[in-house]
This record gives C-alpha cells, sequence and structure tokens, in this order.
C-alpha cells in the first residue's frame, strides 16, 4: 500500500497558464550617486525610476474595486539626495507600493548604490573596476546645459523613435566589438569600454539601436581624438558616427539629430562641440520583481520576494536533486517544474533543495527522452502566490556511443550522461535572454552483464556534473 501524501500547497496549475495575469514591479536607478555638501542639493541623476506593468493589476483591479489608471504606469523620484551628514559608501533604494484603499502591495529593494564625491578625472585601473564602465552593462545618457538641474535631458526611446527626454529615461545596452570592414558586420566582445573604440547603443526594452559610434572623452567643449583610458562613471563624452566622422550625436530641443562639428584649427587631435553634443555617461542597473496572485487577489503583502541567483545538481539518476540558492527563501515556499510541484526542504534563507521531477512528466509518461524539453522555474507560496523566476530547466538527450564492454566484444547500451549548464544574462529587462539551466537525463536500459544491480547503482553514481557560469 502507497502512502498517499497530502500538501498544503493547492493543488494547482495556474504556473503556466495564467501567465497573462502577472503582475510586474521594474526599478530603474543608476550604480553611482554624488553626495550633497553643506546646503546644495545634488539629485539622484537619472532619478530613480519605478514601471508597473502586466495585466493582474487590471484583474487586481477588477476584484478589489480600487482605481488603477492603466495596465503600464510610471513614476520616478526627482528630489533624492544623500547629504555629506551621511557616512554610507553603500545604500539601496526602498520602494513600498500600496493600492488606492491603502492596502500594501509590497516593499521592493534595488541593487547597491555607491556614493562617489565627484567623478574621478583620473584614468582608471582594474583597482577601480565599479567604476569603469563594461561592455554589455546598461548605461543612461543625459545632457545638462550650464549645469542647469532644469534643462537636463536624457536620451529615451519612444515608439521606436530617439527622442531627448525631461522626463523619462531610457535604459541602454552599450556593446564593445570588433568591426570588420570588409564584411561591414559588428561582433561584441568583453571588456571595459574605452575611448577611442567603436561601440553599438542598444535600448534594452525595445530593442532599437543607434548606429555605429565612437565614443569620445570631452574636454572644454572639446573631443579630443587621441585618448584611449577607460571611460568611468559620470564622465563627459561625445558619440561620432563611424560612417560620417563629422557628424555627432546631438540633441536639438526634444529631438537627436546629427551635428557636424568643425576640427579644431590649432589642434587636429580636439574637435570643438555644441553644447547638444556633450552627454554625461552613468551605468544604470534594473530590477524586476514578477509575480501571479491569480483569481483569489491575495491581501497579504507579497514581500518579502524570493530571489533565484543560481541553481547546482547533486546526485544523479532517478533521484537528482536541485539546490537553488538565493535570498528571502522560507520554508512556505515550494519550487515547481512548469506545471509539476516538487518535493521541496528548506535549508537556509538563501538555499532550498527539491528532488528534480522524472522527464516522464513532461513526456507524456515516455521515460525515455527523444527531445529538448524545457518548462520555467518558479516558487509558489503556501497561500498560492506565485514568485516568477527567469530561470528554465531544460532536459536534453545527448546520445553517446556505447563503451567497450569488460567481457569480449560484448558492448552496453547506449546511454546519456548528466550535466548542468548555466547560462547568466543581467537583463531582466530582455524577456528573449533568459537564464537556462540544463539537465542531461542519464539512463540504462537493459544493461547486459555484468552488469548487475549493484554495479548499475554505483556506474549511475558516478555520473559526471558540471556547472558552468
Amino acid at each position: 500500500i502507497k502512502e498517499k501524501r497530502t500538501s498544503k500547497f493547492p493543488q494547482m496549475r495556474e504556473p503556466v497558464r495564467e501567465a497573462h495575469a502577472d503582475q510586474s514591479v521594474t526599478i530603474l536607478h543608476a550604480k553611482v550617486a554624488q553626495k550633497s555638501y553643506g546646503t546644495e542639493k545634488r539629485f539622484f541623476c537619472p532619478p530613480p525610476c519605478v514601471y508597473i506593468s502586466g495585466h493582474g493589476w487590471r484583474v487586481m483591479q477588477d476584484h478589489l474595486k480600487v482605481s488603477v489608471s492603466s495596465p503600464s504606469m510610471f513614476a520616478c523620484a526627482k528630489s533624492l539626495f544623500i547629504s555629506d551628514q551621511d557616512k554610507r559608501k553603500h545604500f539601496c533604494l526602498l520602494l513600498r507600493l500600496f493600492l488606492g484603499n491603502r492596502q500594501e502591495v509590497g516593499s521592493f529593494q534595488s541593487r547597491m548604490i555607491k556614493v562617489i564625491s565627484k567623478p574621478s578625472q583620473k584614468r582608471q585601473s582594474m583597482k577601480n573596476a565599479d567604476l569603469c564602465i563594461s561592455s554589455c552593462s546598461r548605461v543612461a545618457l543625459f545632457n545638462r546645459l550650464r549645469s542647469q538641474t532644469v534643462s537636463t535631458r536624457y536620451l529615451s526611446v519612444d515608439r521606436g523613435a530617439f527622442i531627448a527626454s525631461a522626463r523619462q529615461w531610457t535604459a541602454f545596452t552599450i556593446n564593445l566589438g570588433m568591426c570588420h570592414a570588409d564584411r561591414g558586420d559588428f561582433v561584441p566582445s568583453e571588456g571595459f569600454i574605452c575611448y577611442g573604440r567603436v561601440v553599438q547603443l542598444v535600448c534594452t526594452e525595445s530593442g532599437v539601436a543607434l548606429p555605429l559610434m565612437v565614443i569620445r572623452k570631452v574636454n572644454k567643449q572639446h573631443a579630443i581624438l587621441d585618448v584611449d583610458e577607460p571611460v568611468s562613471q559620470l564622465h563627459k563624452c561625445a558619440f561620432q558616427f563611424r560612417d560620417d566622422p563629422q557628424s555627432y550625436l546631438c540633441l536639438s530641443n526634444d529631438t537627436i539629430i546629427q551635428h557636424r562639428a568643425p576640427s579644431s584649427g590649432r589642434d587636429p587631435g580636439r574637435v570643438v562641440l555644441n553644447d547638444g553634443s556633450c552627454w554625461t555617461i552613468i551605468g544604470v542597473e534594473a530590477v524586476e520583481f514578477t509575480f501571479n496572485q491569480g483569481p483569489a487577489c491575495i491581501q497579504t503583502p507579497v514581500t518579502p520576494f524570493p530571489v533565484m541567483t543560481g541553481l547546482e545538481v547533486n546526485g544523479g539518476g532517478h533521484v537528482a536533486m536541485l539546490e537553488i540558492q538565493g535570498d528571502n527563501l522560507s520554508p512556505h515556499l515550494k519550487v515547481w517544474f512548469g506545471n509539476n510541484e516538487a518535493e521541496t526542504m528548506f535549508k537556509s534563507p538563501k538555499s532550498l533543495l527539491c528532488v528534480v521531477p522524472d522527464v516522464s512528466a513532461f513526456s507524456d509518461g515516455w521515460r525515455c527522452l527523444r527531445r529538448i524539453i524545457t518548462v520555467p522555474l518558479c516558487l509558489i507560496r503556501s497561500d498560492g502566490l506565485i514568485y516568477r523566476t527567469s530561470f528554465s530547466f531544460t532536459y536534453t538527450p545527448e546520445l553517446q556511443p556505447p563503451p567497450p564492454s569488460i567481457r569480449g566484444a560484448q558492448t552496453s547500451p547506449s546511454s546519456t550522461k548528466i550535466s548542468l549548464r548555466y547560462y547568466s544574462n543581467r537583463s531582466p529587462l530582455a524577456p528573449n535572454k533568459r537564464k537556462k539551466a540544463v539537465l542531461i537525463v542519464y539512463q540504462m536500459n537493459g544493461a547486459h552483464p555484468p552488469f548487475t544491480p549493484r554495479a548499475r547503482i554505483q556506474r549511475w553514481a558516478r555520473a559526471c556534473f558540471k556547472l558552468m557560469v
């Protein structure tokens, strides 16, 4: 007689079916903030922004009879600053979100922000890597005339067009690459962004990209052409179009144009720029929280929000265990593989263990895997609240030639090996680039002698796991 297990978690199959009712909260903010001294107030630039999106907010409005203006909302905090009396070198922003009826949705925390006194004018080294701009990271660009806050304009994207906005700013992925003139293609590469290199700015939300440009250092409204040092936070820079070296990225009121810059008569290594061609570059972070309350519209706050940061497989064969590493994990959480609940064990607020479901749960009962199967990973709280993650789990067959047998010319049946591949992506705003954990199923079907059941178990236990970051 098999024991029938009962779970306090509702027997539901919402994780995939109700994805259209998700609710998302996204926080955009700069990586560094300048400290204010005396009576001056150096407001955070660009200002921290909050985007609320997802049709789940509309479902909540219909259920609770509260006012939600639109499925997509935006807000920014333009009056935040840090005084000289605050001695912290790093801090986080805390967002508290409430509905119109004063019901608390939760408290959401940003990433760490570094406090600086002023932009560094020295050549940056590896010791100050956190102040350098690296390839494939997110940046924001803004233009400020005569150091006046009211004249600040941010490079933004609206309906696929590049504009200069006084209210909203856009995060761009800056790619450093090598250009092949004979083929005309652009190959992104890793490393720090340096002046004089070809870069590409891509909107992280829409994917719209500017033409290839060469980033130049700006000093006293001149673009310096013979500088190759790393680009640092809050540096003034200019963007020279690669295919038209005399044109620079420029703003005119709320429009983005190309400015024809003349060379300096005294120094051929300098180019005279106008005010609209001088940009300030700063690294930015984006934190996204996605959850699903379902038709019940849970009344309790959704925070503390559990976050997955890594995966690790332990064991092998039919008893593979997946360790989930993260923050704010609790005993009230269960791990779900697609629509299948996994047996979950709580280790600590930073670690959960779960049993990997058999592949037959996703392949119509077939235990022999013949095709790739990918399922999303999510966490479900005991009251039914679904926490989405950017991780997925993939069962992948990997056929290998059968190894030779110990006796004579006998061979063992073909099998597959186990490995774990983890692809990291720091772009929560790019849904087409997801983090994936790949599990390759290990099986032995009808092994020939001398593979006894004991030897077969030992063979399973020696299956190779690899973690690739």
